[in-house]
């Protein structure tokens, strides 16, 4: 006898993507429930929005709340070279007349809370402090969760058609099956905090999104203006130069040491720091770059994190945890129309989407290469400074960006692609 499914669609996560995957499936008619195990808003770092999000808010229904928030606008990424010296800023309605070349720097426990409340206001059920233990399978199909509320400390099966994996680099489902692969040569780690009262540039600078290098390049910092006088400030670099080659005779690490010690080889940075606070003790990741073998399986789906994270260097994790949303829940209402809820089916949007975070992913690369400077291509092929812009405002799935990579692969090594169910330059 076949069992009654109560919804249609679960979703594990109440992060970005798997607000706007709720969100855009239950405006179609679906029964969604959202399972998020957190009770309240909490502090995550990834606080910068690219432009090309603009078309997912604007599905979402969401740009106006945006436009009437205090989060400040972003038109334009500067680098700064390992000397201190400023790139010109790469704006972005250079390429792009449209208001869509202006996005925002968030808080992420405000933004992440407004998306949430946006899906529920979409008819989503969200039942918060529910933590899922597990996904049911019947042999090989996704049939349902094992989940935990805390409050009430039982755990239940709940059962739904498909199942959406949106736990960000927790990963259920890639665990559980064991599809998650790093990415060999990005094992990178990050330490970061916010500070108040940082200098900022004036007029349309002041929100732009700063990469700085350090002068050995062997790390580099971002800064990110917020809301409140706050600016997120964080330094990147290869785990063995960060962190495993950093910790004094008893084993220990000082995050707060290595911190400063980066910061005194960031020339550019120093200067808008100084007379600035420091709001938190020093937080730190590693190991963040990695992506899943599979997209989807039969009856569930991975979308943002629970598939894959690149590198906070050019923004992207919010951007491609949005759009794998909402191309996931236009696959799933698809799903539905055709009654077929196949791994073919549910992942049919993994090509186009891994295209897309391919061109992301070379830019990467470059960016770590040593040897590699954007102010060093552009001077020899100045024909690429739009395709350079489209890539950084998310234009990847809009237009081709790929025609750069080639003059660029003269003067770095760029990686090269992990199609989907496959593992060849990856690693467990």
């Amino acid at each position: 006898m076949q069992r009654p499914k109560p919804y249609d669609i679960i979703v594990i996560g109440g992060g970005p993507a798997g607000s706007t995957v709720a969100a855009l499936t239950a405006q179609h008619g679906y029964r969604v429930l959202l399972l998020e195990r957190e009770t309240k808003p909490s502090f995550k770092i990834g606080e910068s929005l690219i432009p090309a999000t603009y078309w997912t808010f604007k599905r979402l229904g969401v740009l106006e709340k945006l436009r009437k928030s205090h989060f400040p606008q972003k038109f334009s990424v500067q680098f700064y070279s390992r000397s201190g010296k400023a790139s010109k800023p790469f704006y972005f309605f250079e390429t792009n007349p449209h208001e869509s070349a202006v996005t925002w720097q968030v808080l992420r426990s405000e933004f992440d809370q407004g998306l949430l409340e946006n899906a529920e206001e979409k008819g989503v059920e969200v039942h918060r402090g529910t933590r899922v233990r597990e996904v049911l399978f019947e042999e090989d199909t996704a049939v349902g969760v094992v989940a935990q509320n805390s409050a009430k400390g039982e755990k239940e099966m709940i059962h739904s058609t498909v199942i959406v994996d949106s736990t960000g680099q927790s990963s259920l489902i890639g665990r559980q099956l064991d599809m998650n692969a790093t990415e060999p040569n990005l094992k990178m780690a990050s330490l970061y905090t916010h500070f108040e009262g940082a200098y900022r540039d004036e007029g349309i600078d002041e929100g732009a999104t700063l990469i700085m290098h350090t002068e050995t390049k062997d790390s580099w910092f971002w800064a990110i203006p917020l809301p409140y006088n706050r600016t997120s400030i964080g330094v990147v670099g290869e785990l063995g130069y960060l962190l495993q080659n950093r910790r004094d005779a008893n084993g220990k690490l000082d995050a707060q040491r290595i911190f400063d010690e980066e910061l005194t080889k960031c020339h550019a940075l120093k200067k808008r720091l100084a007379g600035a606070k420091q709001l938190f003790p020093i937080k730190t990741t590693k190991d963040f770059s990695y992506r899943a073998n599979r997209i989807a399986g039969n009856g569930w789906v991975l979308v943002g994190d629970a598939f894959g994270f690149l590198d906070p260097v050019y923004s992207t994790g919010l951007f491609l945890a949005l759009k794998s949303g909402e191309m996931a829940a236009d696959t799933i209402v698809e799903a539905f129309k055709k009654n077929d809820f196949s791994a073919a089916q549910l992942g049919s949007f993994g090509p186009t989407f891994v295209k897309g975070m391919e061109a992301f992913r070379k830019l990467v690369y470059a960016f770590y290469t040593k040897e590699f400077s954007f102010a060093r291509f552009l001077s020899e092929h100045p024909e690429h400074q739009g395709g350079i812009i489209d890539i950084l405002s998310g234009d990847v799935f809009r237009k081709d960006v790929t025609h750069i990579f080639p003059d660029m692969a003269r003067m770095c090594a760029l990686p090269a692609e992990v199609p989907l169910n496959a593992n060849s330059s990856h690693t467990k």
